[in-house]
């Protein structure tokens, strides 16, 4: 006989009394970041989101999605749903292929992802069918079910949405203090006034989300907001030593992480995107634009790990005291309150900072269009005043921004044009014969040349064709002999059969 189901705080209970919890983070939150956060202090870990949908129908997603070990405990399965069939589906299979603490119903992604595929926090206006989604699995499974959710812009109705969710059966809620729309540039502080708002008002379990970056963080939220515990999902993933208040070197924290990969093996863009988030403040600095590269293109965990020894060779003396160290220029725009070596949270600037940049960027921009209107067409057409350095698009300037060494390719609108007749087509810039690819190949098949920048070699070729010995030419004769023949025989059938059809 199943054990019985837990509810509210005797579920909390059951779990430890977790107050440290890891959040579900896409491609970020698997088996072993987990196993490295529970090594530094994590108390409950909740698995990457997992989509009910392509959990049903794809059995290698499964496998991927219940990536986990025993040592992995307390654990909670979060889904993804629109269907409450399918969700009851999705958990069925999941409980029959590993053994967890809880499932968790995603009610907080707010990424575009989640608006085209009907899910996450674009679900939060329909209470009926999330009422259903909840109350399906709370009544036909023996596992309790919670759920993540966001805010609205109004306390009153973050309010009754949690309780309308505690109703249906949400066993402990976790309410991150943003609205859906701050994402991004535009993230701002979480509202810790709605968190308290809604533990005040429901009789389960809430854990808050939100503004954690240090352990200050997690002793000042709890004592604000009353909650039984705090999760962290970006500060943890800049310093996953965040529950431990700790602040160690990132090569640490690293290469501990790489050798729970070797252990609990996972995709490298998982990994590369770890590294990256650690070493985000290093790898800032132009000096070290080589490791940086080297992370980026690696395809194996030993250069993974040859880059993160790279930045520990490079510091270690300034950790140690041996060197004073110079904060470098590129650093002066994060404020940083340790060394740049330092695991430590990576703080966006203020929504109004963003907003007031882009609006400067945006008038650049229309200044920069009537100036160039204002100049006309002339301006194209006059040579022999030199090149001119073409403007990049706001894209490439940001790229260009994050690395300042990128290379992009050169603009075509003002090329040469193709010396084939009556071609319009812009010619290669590597064309020995300043056509086309089209008219270069016709070219050179008629004029028996060679092109090395379009890849058309018909004079080696042809060349190389009278060296053949001359058995395989008298082989080649003999088989387009037979081919001819053939193909006459065949011409004569048809003319035999149209006569016969004509009669």
């Amino acid at each position: 006989m199943p054990p019985e189901k837990k509810a509210g705080f005797d579920f909390y209970r059951s779990l430890g009394s977790p107050v440290k919890v890891v959040a579900p983070m896409v491609d970020a939150s698997e088996l072993a970041w987990r196993m490295l956060a529970r090594k530094f202090g994590a108390e409950l870990c909740f698995t990457p989101m997992i989509h009910s949908g392509v959990f049903v129908r794809d059995k290698k997603y499964r496998v991927e999605s219940l990536q986990t070990c025993p040592a992995d405990r307390p654990l909670v399965l979060q889904f993804c749903a629109n269907d409450p069939e399918i969700f009851l589906s999705a958990v069925t299979l999941a409980l029959e292929d590993v053994e967890c603490d809880a499932v968790d119903l995603n009610l907080g992604c707010p990424q575009i992802i989640a608006k085209r595929g009907h899910f996450g926090s674009f679900l939060q206006d329909e209470w009926e069918l999330l009422t259903k989604m909840v109350s399906t699995v709370h009544q036909n499974t023996n596992i309790p079910v919670t759920v993540k959710v966001r805010v609205f812009p109004e306390v009153e109705k973050t309010v009754k949405y949690a309780q309308m969710l505690e109703s249906a059966g949400a066993q402990m809620i976790t309410v991150h203090g943003r609205t859906r729309e701050q994402k991004g540039p535009l993230t701002g502080l979480a509202d810790w006034e709605q968190v308290a708002a809604v533990k005040k008002a429901v009789k389960v379990p809430v854990i808050a989300n939100g503004n954690i970056q240090n352990m200050e963080d997690v002793e000042r939220c709890l004592e604000m907001t009353g909650v039984e515990g705090v999760m962290s999902a970006e500060g943890h993933l800049t310093n996953p030593a965040i529950f431990a208040g700790l602040n160690p070197p990132v090569w640490e924290m690293c290469l501990e992480y790489l050798q729970f990969v070797q252990q609990h093996p996972c995709p490298l863009s998982y990994v590369r995107g770890h590294l990256f988030k650690m070493l985000h403040h290093v790898f800032t600095i132009r000096t070290n634009f080589d490791l940086r590269e080297v992370v980026a293109k690696s395809h194996s965990l030993d250069e993974f790990k040859s880059a993160v020894e790279g930045v520990r060779d490079r510091y270690i003396q300034y950790q140690e005291g041996d060197m004073v160290f110079t904060h470098p220029e590129e650093l002066e725009i994060f404020h940083l309150k340790y060394p740049p070596w330092i695991c430590q949270p990576y703080v966006r600037p203020p929504p109004e900072v963003y907003l007031e940049k882009m609006r400067k960027l945006a008038e650049e921009e229309r200044r920069e269009r009537e100036e160039m209107k204002g100049e006309g067409e002339n301006k194209r057409s006059v040579e022999g005043e030199g090149e001119e350095t073409p403007q990049l698009s706001k894209k490439k300037q940001k790229k260009l921004e994050r690395n300042p060494r990128k290379a992009f390719s050169r603009a075509r609108e003002n090329s040469e044009l193709c010396c084939g007749l009556p071609c319009n087509n812009p010619c290669s810039l590597k064309c020995t014969s300043r056509m086309c690819r089209k008219c270069c190949k016709e070219k050179a098949f008629n004029e028996s040349l060679d092109c090395e920048g379009h890849r058309v070699f018909i004079r080696s070729n042809r060349e190389k064709a009278k060296l053949r010995p001359k058995e395989v030419l008298d082989e080649v004769e003999t088989v387009v002999d037979t081919i001819d023949n053939t193909n006459s025989a065949f011409d004569a059938g048809d003319n035999n059969d149209t006569a016969l059809h004509s009669d």
